[in-house]
């Protein structure tokens, strides 16, 4: 996914991902990205846990207010 925002963006849409692999994230420089700290296949957070995963995708969501970066925020 991270590639493909390049491309999105120089088409002039403004992207954002959830990332949870951290290293990947970083060999790819997306333009916006929230790493998050959860299991692999979970990146809204624990089943059954509505108020953290609407916490992820709100700060996921927030990041496309920051100028294309790269930028990487941690969820914390």
């Amino acid at each position: 996914m991270g590639a493909l925002a390049h491309y999105l963006e120089d088409e002039g849409l403004s992207t954002t991902q959830i990332s949870l692999v951290r290293e990947h994230t970083l060999r790819i420089r997306p333009p916006r990205a929230l790493w998050v700290p959860f299991e692999l296949g979970r990146p809204l957070g624990p089943p059954g846990e509505p108020e953290i995963q609407a916490r992820v995708l709100r700060a996921a969501l927030q990041l496309l207010e920051r100028p294309s970066g790269p930028v990487l925020e941690e969820f914390t």
